[in-house]
């Protein structure tokens, strides 16, 4: 993520400059100025009443921010700079771009204990990024446990986050009303809960796919951009009811690993 700033050369009393940076270390740096813009446009539009290209912003947002890494990785162009500059992206565009476009949309009927969600949220999702830095820098960490995350990962809990925007798109009932406000705001604080909770998540970092299965997954992820590109609500709201319900399973599956490999399973209340 980002360029290895090794080479500078004095510049006057303006401090070191750098020299030259290959194109291919600029390009995640780049992806990673991109997710930032499009979380903040997504704030923007929130606040304009525009509430469905605030949704798609912040959605696309969490995808750049996604993909950064990755091609890093691929262009061999990982950085401590790179991985700084894409911390503080993951905070904008997973934690306070998606709380404030929730906001603007619903939380605010709730007066300050929608503000109070709001702060919660963005302050969770940095104390669970900040959790997941450190736990992938642990080297004594059984390997076992890094097929876990500890907690909701913070793009889940963005996707998580934007239910009831979804529901309102859908035209089920949920419009921006006080009572639904409130509902809202309890799940805003849950959502937040489950960030920087001991909750074991799988993350699949590890799962190996039959040969004979790979086509037929390829197809299942093809339908299943088709579904989102021609039913992005339906789509995403059945995606987090999917996804809540994998939660049990994800716990009872680590209690079952930590058995077998003779460890102490953490406790997975969401304190």
């Amino acid at each position: 993520m980002g360029a290895p700033f090794k080479k500078f050369e004095a510049h006057g009393s303006g401090g070191p400059r750098i020299r030259e940076i290959p194109m291919r270390m600029v390009l995640p740096n780049l992806v990673t100025v991109l997710a930032i813009c499009a979380g903040l446009s997504g704030i923007r539009f929130g606040f304009e009443g525009r509430f469905e290209p605030a949704v798609v912003m912040v959605l696309l947002a969490a995808f750049l921010d996604g993909i950064d890494g990755r091609l890093a990785r691929m262009l061999k162009a990982t950085s401590k700079f790179g991985a700084q500059m894409d911390s503080l992206a993951d905070i904008v565009n997973f934690g306070v771009a998606p709380a404030l476009v929730l906001y603007a949309f619903l939380l605010d009927r709730a007066g300050s204990p929608g503000w109070i969600a709001v702060l919660l949220f963005a302050i969770a999702c940095g104390l669970r990024l900040a959790r997941f830095n450190v736990l992938d820098e642990d080297n004594d960490r059984p390997i076992w446990q890094s097929e876990y995350f500890v907690g909701v990962p913070a793009p889940a809990g963005a996707v998580l986050v934007m239910l009831p925007l979804y529901l309102s798109f859908l035209r089920v009932g949920v419009e921006p009303s006080r009572p639904a406000a409130f509902v809202a705001t309890g799940f805003t604080i849950l959502v937040a809960f489950l960030l920087v909770s001991r909750l074991p998540v799988y993350s699949g970092k590890s799962l190996k796919v039959p040969g004979d299965k790979v086509l037929p997954i390829i197809l299942a992820v093809v339908l299943y951009v088709l579904l989102l590109m021609t039913y992005p609500w339906y789509t995403l709201t059945a995606s987090v009811a999917g996804y809540l319900i994998f939660l049990p399973f994800s716990v009872r599956a680590y209690s079952k690993r930590a058995k077998r490999e003779g460890e102490k399973v953490p406790p997975s209340d969401i304190g």
